[in-house]
C-alpha cells in the first residue's frame, strides 16, 4: 500500500492486510519507507519483546519479504533464525509466519538465484537453527510439519550436500523422518516423499539410515494406500524413492532381500510368487486396463525387480518368470515388454522351452477391448516368433512403429543373450536333435517368398560351414527336413535317402543362393516400400574357407551386379556390396578356381575410386512416414564397419599377388599370434632386464678383482717391508753384540794397563768412570 505525503512524495508503510495484527507500538497511518519498516519490525524480532509483538513483527516481514527479499534478508534474517530457535516450538502461528518467511528469502526464483543461495549459506551456516528444523518435523501441527518440509526442500535444491551433512548429525533426524511418512494427512506424506527424494541423492550413508529405520515398509505402505499400481503420481514418487534407496547400495539391497517386500512386488503386478513351469499366469495379469501413469509406475517396479535380479548372489525365478510373461504372453504397452525382455539376465537358469504360456491375440477392430486366448506354447517359441514377425504375430506389421522394431529388437538381444552357446553347439552335425534350434534354422534355410515374409537372419562361421541342410526343405510348410522339430515335440518323420550325387549344399552356400534371389525379387518390386524392405534385409571376415565357399556358390556374380546397376537415391546397398566384394578379395587364400587373380580383373573394370566412393558415401534414405521405424544395421555390424573399412579399402588396391594386409589364417589364428607377441615382448623385456642386471654385476666383479689384486700387491709390499724390518733389527742387535764386546775388551785393556803401571788418558779415565757409573747404576 502506498500513501501521499504533503510534498507528494509516495511511500510505503505497513500493508492494510496485516492490520488485524499490528502491534501497539505501530502508529496508524504513519508513512514510512519499507527501509524503516523493515528495520523497526526487526528491531521487534528480539527476545525481550512480547510473544505477540514478534507474531507481528514476523507477519509483517512476511508480507514485504517478496518485493523487498534482499533488505529483509539483510536486516532481519539473523533476528527470524532466532524466532526460529526460540519461540516456532512453543507457538505455532509464529513457528509457520518464521518458516514461510525464510523459505521466502531462500527460494530461487531466475532474478534473485544468488540472493536466495546467499540466505540459504547463512541459514546453514547456523547450526543450531538446522537442528531445529529437523526437530521440527516431530511436531503433528499441519502448517508447522508442512511449512518444514517447503523449507527442507529448499535448502537441499540449493545446498544439498551441507544439509545432508547436519542430518547425519541431527539426534532426530531418522526418525523425524519416518514419522512424516506415516503421517495420515496425504498433502505431509506427499511433501514429505518430495523431501527425502533430494535427501538421499548421492548420499548411501543417508540411504542405509533410512533404511534401517524402515522406510522401505512406509513407502511400500503408501503404494498400498494409493491404489497399488493404479495410484496416481503419488505411488509413482513412492517408488521412484524406493528405488533411489536400492540403486547403487548393496547393503540396501541385501537388507531388502532379507524381508517380505520382494514378494510385494510380484502382488502389485497381480503375479503369483510360485507359478510352476506348466502353469500359465492368470488372466488378471495378462490382461489389464493400461493408462500413462500405470505404464510409469509398472515400469519402476520392473526396474527394481531388474536391480535385484542382477546383484551379485540373488536367486528370483519369480521376477524372471514375470519378466517372460509380461513380455510375451500380456497386453502390456510395447514398452513395457522392451523392458522386460531387456531385464533378463544374462545367465538364465529358467527353461524357456518348458515353460508354459497362454498367449492371447486382440479381436481386430476392437481397440483392444476384446481378446482371443490363443493355445498354449512354450516361451522359447514365443520369443523365436516375436523376433521374426513382431508382436502378435504381426498383426501390426503394416504400422511397422518405432516401438514394435525395438521390441523384436529387444526379443533377438533376449534370444542371443540366452541360448547362443546352445543355437552354436546344436548347429552342429553331432548335436542336430536339439529342439530348441530347429525353428531358427528352418527360418534361415527357407528360400525367398513374394509377396515379402520379414524375417531376420543370423549366421555363425564355422558352425554355419558345419551345418549340411538337407536339400528337401519344402519352401512353404514345416516338418520336412531333419533339422527342424515340431512345437509339440512329435516324432519328425524318417528323411527319405539321399542320392550320393545330390550332396547337400552347405548352409552358407543357401544363404548365398537366397542372396542372389533376394536381389532378383527386389528388382521386381512393384512399389518403392517393397523395394526398401528388400533393402533392408540383403546381408566373411577373415574366413577363406567361407570366402571360398561364398564364391564357389556364385557370389562373385551376386555382388557386382548391384554395384553396376546404381542410382542416385541408392546408396546402402552398393556400398554393401563393394565392402563385401572387399571382403572376399582380401580374405581369398584358399585355392580354387576363383583367385585373387580372378577377382583383380572385374575390381579394375568397376574402378577402384568407384567401389570406394561407394563404401564412403552415408545413406540418406528416409522412412515413408516418419511415424514409422527401420531397422537397417545393428550397433554390432556398424562398429565392425568402422574398425575395419580402411582395410578392405586398402586391400582392393593391392596386387593380387601381394598377401593380404590382414594376413593370417583365421581370426583366431591372428589371437594367438598376437598372444604370443605380447608373450614375446615380456620375455625380451625381461632379458633386457637380465642383461642390465648381468652388466651390473660383471662391472662389480671387475672392482672386485681390482681390489684384491690390490690388496695382495699391498700385501706383498707389507712382507717386504717385514722383512727388511727383520734385518734392520737383527744388524742392530749384531752392532749392539759388537760394541759391547768392544766395551768389554777396551775394559780389560785399560785395566791390564793399569796393573801394568802404564799411564791411562783423562779421556779414557773418564769413560772409565762413565763405564763404571754406569755398571754401579746397572748393579744399583
Amino acid at each position: 500500500m502506498t500513501g501521499q505525503h504533503k510534498d507528494d512524495t509516495v511511500l510505503t508503510r505497513v500493508p492494510a492486510k496485516l492490520d488485524l495484527y499490528r502491534p501497539s507500538w505501530v502508529q496508524q497511518g504513519a508513512p514510512q519507507s519499507a527501509q524503516d519498516t523493515i528495520a523497526k519490525l526487526s528491531d521487534r524480532l528480539s527476545p525481550s519483546t512480547l510473544l505477540a509483538d514478534r507474531r507481528a513483527a514476523v507477519l509483517a516481514l512476511k508480507g514485504l519479504a517478496r518485493d523487498c527479499k534482499e533488505d529483509v534478508g539483510e536486516r532481519a534474517l539473523p533476528g527470524l533464525l532466532e524466532v526460529l530457535q526460540n519461540d516456532a516450538e512453543i507457538d505455532a502461528e509464529i513457528a509457520k509466519a518464521v518458516l514461510e518467511t525464510i523459505t521466502q528469502l531462500c527460494e530461487p526464483d531466475d532474478d534473485s538465484k544468488d540472493l536466495a543461495l546467499k540466505h540459504t549459506d547463512y541459514v546453514i551456516g547456523n547450526d543450531q537453527a538446522v537442528h531445529v528444523l529437523f526437530s521440527l518435523l516431530g511436531d503433528t501441527h499441519f502448517y508447522t510439519r508442512y511449512a518444514t518440509l517447503q523449507l527442507l526442500s529448499v535448502l537441499l535444491q540449493n545446498r544439498r550436500s551441507q544439509v545432508q551433512g547436519y542430518f547425519l548429525k541431527a539426534p532426530a533426524g531418522a526418525t523425524s523422518i519416518i514419522a512424516v511418512l506415516e503421517d495420515k494427512r496425504e498433502i505431509i506424506r506427499n511433501e514429505s516423499i518430495i523431501m527425502i527424494q533430494m535427501l538421499i541423492s548421492q548420499s548411501p550413508d543417508i540411504q542405509k539410515v533410512l533404511a534401517f529405520e524402515g522406510a522401505f515398509e512406509k513407502l511400500f505402505n503408501t503404494v498400498t494406500h494409493e491404489g497399488g499400481l493404479e495410484g496416481g503420481v503419488i505411488s509413482q514418487d513412492a517408488l521412484r524413492c524406493v528405488d533411489s534407496l536400492l540403486r547403487y547400495n548393496s547393503s540396501n539391497q541385501s537388507y531388502f532381500r532379507e524381508t517380505s517386500l520382494p514378494a510385494l512386488l510380484c502382488s502389485l503386478l497381480l503375479l503369483p510368487s510360485n507359478l510352476s513351469l506348466q502353469d500359465s499366469a492368470p488372466q488378471d495379469f495378462a490382461l489389464q486396463f493400461w493408462d500413462s501413469q500405470k505404464v510409469v509406475n509398472v515400469s519402476l517396479v520392473l526396474g527394481i525387480m531388474g536391480m535385484l535380479v542382477g546383484s551379485k548372489g540373488s536367486n528370483y525365478p519369480s521376477f524372471v518368470r514375470g519378466f517372460v510373461e509380461l513380455a510375451l504372453a500380456s497386453n502390456a504397452p510395447t514398452s513395457l515388454k522392451s523392458q522386460a525382455l531387456h531385464l533378463l539376465p544374462s545367465t538364465l537358469t529358467l527353461p524357456l522351452s518348458e515353460v508354459i504360456l497362454t498367449p492371447y491375440m486382440p479381436v481386430p477392430e476392437t481397440r483392444g477391448e476384446e481378446w482371443d486366448r490363443l493355445e498354449p506354447a512354450s516361451a522359447l517359441d514365443a520369443l523365436v516368433e516375436l523376433a521374426l514377425h513382431g508382436e502378435y504375430n504381426g498383426l501390426y506389421s503394416d504400422s511397422r512403429t518405432k516401438e514394435g522394431l525395438e521390441l523384436r529388437s529387444a526379443a533377438v538381444i533376449a534370444f542371443d543373450r540366452i541360448v547362443r552357446h546352445a543355437i552354436v553347439q546344436g548347429m552342429l552335425p553331432s548335436q542336430l536333435k536339439v529342439p530348441m534350434i530347429s525353428p531358427l534354422l528352418h527360418s534361415l534355410c527357407l528360400s525367398p517368398s513374394s509377396p515379402l515374409n520379414i524375417a531376420n537372419v543370423t549366421s555363425a562361421k564355422t558352425a554355419a560351414r558345419s551345418i549340411k541342410p538337407s536339400s528337401n526343405i519344402p519352401g512353404e510348410t514345416l516338418g520336412q527336413g531333419p533339422l527342424f522339430v515340431p512345437a509339440d515335440s512329435t516324432p519328425a518323420p524318417t528323411p527319405p535317402e539321399e542320392d550320393e550325387e545330390d550332396a547337400p549344399q552347405s548352409l552358407l552356400h543357401l544363404f548365398a543362393e537366397n542372396l542372389s534371389l533376394c536381389f532378383l525379387s527386389r528388382s521386381r518390386a512393384e512399389d518403392d516400400r517393397e523395394e526398401r524392405e528388400w533393402n533392408r534385409l540383403i546381408w566373411l571376415w577373415d574366413d577363406p574357407k567361407a570366402v571360398r565357399e561364398f564364391l564357389e556358390a556364385g557370389g562373385l556374380g551376386t555382388l557386382v551386379e548391384p554395384i553396376n546397376q546404381t542410382s542416385e537415391s541408392e546408396d546402402l546397398i552398393p556400398g554393401l556390396c563393394a565392402f563385401l566384394l572387399g571382403i572376399c578379395y582380401e580374405f581369398n587364400r584358399e585355392p580354387g578356381e576363383i583367385t585373387r587373380a580372378t577377382i583383380h580383373p572385374i575390381i579394375s573394370r568397376l574402378g577402384v575410386d568407384v567401389l570406394l566412393g561407394h563404401m564412403t558415401r552415408h545413406y540418406k534414405g528416409t522412412p515413408p512416414s516418419e511415424q514409422e521405424g527401420e531397422i537397417w544395421l545393428d550397433w554390432s555390424f556398424v562398429d565392425f564397419w568402422k574398425s575395419n573399412q580402411h582395410t578392405i579399402q586398402r586391400g582392393l588396391a593391392t596386387d593380387p599377388s601381394t598377401l593380404a594386409s590382414s594376413s593370417g589364417p583365421s581370426a583366431e589364428s591372428a589371437m594367438l599370434i598376437n598372444s604370443l607377441k605380447d608373450v614375446i615382448r615380456s620375455q625380451v623385456q625381461e632379458i633386457d632386464a637380465l642383461q642390465l642386471r648381468l652388466k651390473e654385476l660383471s662391472a662389480t666383479e671387475a672392482r672386485l678383482a681390482d681390489s684384491e689384486a690390490r690388496i695382495a700387491e699391498l700385501e706383498a709390499e707389507l712382507q717386504t717391508s717385514d722383512s727388511k724390518k727383520r734385518e734392520v733389527e737383527k744388524e742392530q742387535e749384531d752392532l749392539l753384540v759388537l760394541l759391547d764386546d768392544l766395551s768389554t775388551k777396551r775394559r780389560r785393556d785399560k785395566q791390564r794397563m793399569k796393573e801394568s803401571g802404564m799411564e791411562v788418558s783423562e779421556d779414557e779415565a773418564d769413560d772409565d768412570n762413565d763405564e763404571e757409573d754406569e755398571d754401579e747404576g746397572g748393579e744399583e
